[in-house]
């Protein structure tokens, strides 16, 4: 499991920058979709920027590498 996290780990680091549209499940049925760009790496989570055009703002939404290992979080590349 360790070497499966490390990969995860080293695919989502390599994508620093990247826009990327993020499937979370939240439980009970709730899904959340969210399009940001991954904004730093940490030994147990990574953040996401998300920018609201309308508001003007962005905020940050953290995710942890053990969810997408389990795919309570799924991610894919925006072109």
């Amino acid at each position: 499991m360790q070497n499966n996290l490390n990969k995860v780990r080293q695919a989502v680091a390599s994508h620093i920058g990247s826009k990327v549209r993020i499937r979370a499940n939240k439980g009970r049925h709730k899904i959340d979709v969210t399009e940001g760009i991954i904004s730093e790496t940490y030994p147990s989570i990574f953040l996401v920027r998300v920018d609201n055009e309308i508001e003007d703002t962005s905020r940050m939404v953290s995710f942890s590498y053990t969810d997408v290992l389990t795919r309570d979080v799924r991610m894919t590349l925006c072109g």
